[in-house]
């Protein structure tokens, strides 16, 4: 299992700071989560703070794009430091656009969906794609309740896919339900809150069952 959390959650006045303690503590992932105000009703953050703590950490730093026509900003997001890009796919009109941005500049390519969408819009894509990011909450605000909804869906797109692929599931997951994401397929798990608070070190052990 790959733990991915999520800075949205984090304390920017230290971010640096709690990053590498995150790294330390067994993180390999970190996730980005950049909204633009439209396609989710949150604005977090861009490029600059992508660009400012690159030079911190050697982490795979996995960047979720909530925001509309994605395909404009996404090398601006590489050039910054991104090592994987996922986009929604109720987003884009054209998936394959963004999927060809992505691998023509070596990047992982995911593609998420929200918690009403099916596992079927990106069955398509499956072959072309490192990832689906299934959201188990309503993009847009941390700090949800897991919807227990969700793990029929990661068990559906395990089936389709292979050892291989990830699957990464963010939204609402701490210490007493990560292993229902876990048991149902999922092997990339985000964590925003149940991360970032007083005791870095000891979330992230208990998360990862250490």
């Amino acid at each position: 299992m790959i733990l991915a959390p999520s800075i949205l959650a984090a304390d920017f006045g230290v971010l640096a700071e709690q990053i590498k303690r995150a790294e330390d503590a067994g993180a390999s992932w970190l996730h980005i989560d950049v909204m633009d105000g439209q396609f989710v009703p949150n604005i977090s953050f861009g490029i600059p703070v992508l660009k400012s703590i690159r030079k911190y950490t050697d982490m795979f730093f996995d960047v979720h794009l909530m925001i509309k026509s994605p395909q404009r900003y996404i090398n601006d997001f590489i050039d910054a430091g991104a090592d994987g890009i996922t986009f929604h796919i109720e987003a884009v009109s054209n998936p394959f656009e963004c999927i060809d941005i992505i691998r023509k500049r070596g990047k992982n390519v995911g593609i998420s969906l929200k918690p009403e969408t099916p596992v079927a819009a990106v069955e398509p894509y499956l072959d072309k794609i490192d990832m689906v990011l299934i959201m188990s909450v309503e993009p847009g605000y941390g700090g949800q309740e897991y919807m227990e909804s969700v793990n029929e869906k990661i068990r559906k797109l395990r089936q389709m896919t292979g050892e291989d692929f990830h699957i990464e599931v963010d939204g609402g997951i701490d210490a007493d339900n990560i292993k229902t994401a876990t048991c149902a397929g999922a092997d990339v798990i985000v964590a925003g809150t149940a991360v970032f608070n007083d005791d870095i070190e000891g979330s992230i052990r208990e998360l990862l069952g250490k």
